[in-house]
């Protein structure tokens, strides 16, 4: 068998995980990532930390930690908030798999005695070719969080609960009497602690006043920063309407916002995809299912490659990633840019 380092985050899923390899008779050593935390906010790494010791303690295999807090900064936080910058809506969690867990953190594993890494993510390896599919727990399927996870790093790693329902990740975990049998999932990103988005943009990118406008382009309120806002976002802009409004149109260079009460007039028939990365070649001539966003709804659609048709208007936001699945089987990914608009 091989030697194993599962990322323990403290939570019950890469508990039970590092417990089942084990049980498959690998050699495990449990690691704690240290990622980077801004020091004006409060965050649980402390106390994740603590709980993953203990994870280790109650199975009895070694603990280490990585600090990739310096390649988190550079390579996540930098990425994303270029990103808004530009009137986009990154996917930190993404950019943390495509560059920390699979990348920086296996390199370093790899470098320290490990044949293989693993975490608690919910997806699911086949093989012949090796591919990514979704997760036996449809609910809490993350397959979409890895679409961008080089393919050279699948060979290295191992998904052991992504076959389980939560409830029996949970179950199993109160069986072995692991400490964090009952602990709650960790919601939203760490980074950010108790702020919303906007507020922690703002201690990077200086807010800028600028016009709320109608589709006709008539001004018909303001906001803090066209960078502050994604497509399809109802609130943090000002205007004297009654009516819910939708953000269908953001201008970062003329710091403008465009609004609607109809939603659907910020879908898009189509996007192009930049920097797409695919485990299997798409064909012009079959359909797919899109997802434009964790969970969001599957999208029946064309690629080419670069460019994805669906088959009815979506919501797309630019900067997400746009996964492409063949059944379960996860072929590829990019990064949205609309095409078009359906309106």
């Amino acid at each position: 068998m091989s030697r194993v380092f599962v990322g323990l985050s403290g939570g019950v899923d890469s508990a039970v995980s590092a417990a089942l390899l084990m049980d498959a008779g690998h050699d495990v050593t449990g690691c704690f990532i240290r990622i980077w935390r801004p020091e004006f906010l409060e965050c649980t790494w402390r106390e994740d930390r603590l709980d993953a010791l203990r994870v280790a303690a109650c199975l009895g295999i070694p603990f280490t930690e990585v600090d990739l807090s310096e390649e988190y900064e550079r390579l996540v936080i930098a990425d994303m908030l270029q990103g808004y910058a530009q009137g986009e809506t990154p996917n930190p969690d993404i950019l943390c798999n495509r560059h920390i867990k699979f990348d920086a953190f296996l390199t370093w594993a790899r470098a320290n005695g490990a044949q293989k890494i693993a975490t608690g993510h919910y997806a699911q390896l086949s093989s012949h070719p090796l591919r990514i599919t979704r997760a036996h727990d449809s609910s809490k399927d993350q397959s979409y969080f890895l679409a961008r996870v080089a393919e050279q790093s699948l060979g290295q790693t191992l998904f052991p609960i992504g076959h389980m329902e939560k409830s029996a990740v949970r179950a199993e975990a109160a069986r072995r009497g692991l400490p964090n049998a009952q602990k709650r999932d960790s919601q939203g990103l760490c980074f950010v602690g108790d702020i919303s988005m906007p507020e922690f943009l703002s201690r990077y990118i200086p807010p800028r006043p600028g016009c709320v406008m109608d589709r006709s382009g008539s001004v018909i309120g303001t906001h803090d920063g066209a960078h502050l806002f994604t497509i399809g976002q109802r609130h943090g802009f000002s205007t004297a309407s009654r009516t819910p409004l939708y953000v269908v149109g953001i201008d970062v260079t003329t710091n403008t916002i465009t609004v609607s009460a109809d939603m659907r007039d910020a879908y898009v028939q189509s996007v192009r995809l930049r920097d797409a990365h695919w485990f299997a070649a798409p064909e012009a001539d079959r359909r797919y299912d899109a997802v434009l966003r964790y969970h969001g709804d599957t999208v029946p659609a064309q690629c080419d490659g670069t460019l994805v048709q669906f088959e009815e208007p979506a919501l797309a936001v630019p900067g997400q990633t746009c996964a492409v699945y063949n059944g379960n089987e996860l072929i590829g990914s990019g990064i949205i840019s609309v095409e078009n608009r359906s309106a």
